[in-house]
């Protein structure tokens, strides 16, 4: 899902969307042996009012040097695919004489994670002013003293955040971290396959998706959190506030459409191909993946509950230019910005006033409750429990074991 900004427009118009979404390319999510190592061994020193470590600062050259290195995901910025350019981008470095080095460059939170982890244990520059990670891991960074606090000054339209999103339990009040973009885990389907193999053209529980008429022809995602965040809501349990015994419930759950033959595979990035072949007749999978294969495919929150996840910037420890990484943050969360970016991605827009303007640009996208979702779709949607490195260590386990690996 994604979008752009006025003078792109025309760009936009005339471009397909992507059939690759940046959650496609997410193969694990989770935090790895590096992350939990890291944050075990308290790579960081913790304040006393909220457990957050302290970043140290270097000296900011925003003045002198008109530069932004920015990591992003794969497919997660508007692009002119005749051109390459990213058109918002290119509008914001005209209005600010700020050069910005665009990389995609985060292709999983763990990859990214190890490539930088030694730089920022020590204390040095990863040569990155702007890096966009999933929350768990930008808990981790925030933890371990490897983010720096914003300047609210220089980012006024920080207030435009959607409610929803205003608050997380690893960063109030949003002071290390701003959501880039949002979507669901959920329920996907190969419209023509269900109809065949049950009679039906949509799913809406999971009780469908471990219907016998569909064994050996679903996909579960080895994203722990969000394959079992929707098991434990299905299970009746708040995938936001659990104990370790009804997590071990709804992995006995898990255990047994696996160990039945219900379930063909547990896999990160390819039930796509086979959801497109029609060998995989239906999923837990994201929402944007999905959306993006077209008319014959469906998505749903199953009717228990899905999952939220929500992908955010934040400026890293001594990043050298971080009041110019403040503007590129103020830019995005300018409404007609945002709209632009949500028109192209189509995940869910995290900034209030992009909808007006997304009517500007297409009017069907500004009632698509995928970009936009009511608070009654919201409050199907779970955010998963945020874990200890122990807590993490143990329900990886128990994941793993569940699927057989």
């Amino acid at each position: 899902m994604t979008t752009k900004r006025p003078e792109a427009v025309a760009a936009i118009a005339g471009q397909m969307r992507s059939a690759v979404s940046r959650r496609r390319l997410l193969q694990v999510a989770g935090i790895g042996s590096a992350a939990m190592v890291a944050a075990a061994c308290g790579t960081g020193s913790s304040d006393s009012a909220g457990g957050e470590a302290s970043a140290s600062a270097a000296e900011d050259m925003s003045d002198t040097e008109k530069v932004v290195n920015w990591s992003n995901w794969p497919l997660y910025l508007d692009v002119n695919e005749d051109t390459g350019e990213y058109p918002t981008l290119a509008a914001f470095e005209e209005a600010t004489g700020i050069d910005v080095t665009y990389t995609e460059d985060v292709n999983d939170n763990n990859e990214f994670f190890a490539k930088v982890r030694t730089q920022l244990e020590q204390g040095q520059d990863i040569g990155r002013d702007l890096v966009v990670l999933t929350d768990w891991m930008a808990a981790l960074w925030i933890q371990s003293g490897f983010a720096q606090k914003f300047d609210k000054a220089m980012i006024p339209n920080s207030g435009n955040i959607i409610p929803r999103l205003a608050e997380v339990s690893f960063d109030k009040p949003r002071e290390y971290t701003m959501p880039w973009q949002s979507g669901f885990a959920g329920l996907g389907y190969n419209v023509p396959a269900l109809q065949s193999a049950m009679g039906k053209d949509a799913l809406t529980s999971l009780d469908e998706l471990f219907d016998p008429a569909l064994k050996g022809r679903i996909t579960l995602l080895s994203e722990m959190r969000d394959t079992m965040g929707c098991i434990l809501a299905w299970k009746g349990f708040d995938p936001s506030n659990f104990t370790d015994a009804q997590f071990e419930e709804a992995i006995a759950a898990l255990t047994e459409q696996v160990d039945n033959g219900q379930v063909r595979q547990v896999t990160g990035n390819d039930y796509i191909a086979a959801m497109e072949s029609g060998d995989v007749i239906a999923v837990i999978g994201w929402s944007g993946d999905v959306i993006a294969l077209g008319e014959d495919f469906g998505f749903s929150l199953p009717e228990s509950g899905g999952t939220l996840w929500t992908d955010n910037m934040l400026i890293p420890a001594l990043a050298q230019h971080k009041k110019n990484a403040e503007m590129v943050i103020n830019n995005y969360y300018d409404p007609a910005v945002a709209a632009e970016v949500a028109a192209y991605v189509n995940y869910i827009c995290p900034v209030e006033g992009a909808q007006a303007e997304m009517e500007k640009i297409d009017p069907d996208l500004a009632t698509d409750e995928y970009i936009f979702p009511s608070s009654a779709m919201l409050d199907r949607a779970y955010v998963f429990m945020e874990l200890t490195p122990e807590q993490n260590e143990s329900y990886s386990r128990l994941f793993e074991k569940a699927i057989g690996n």
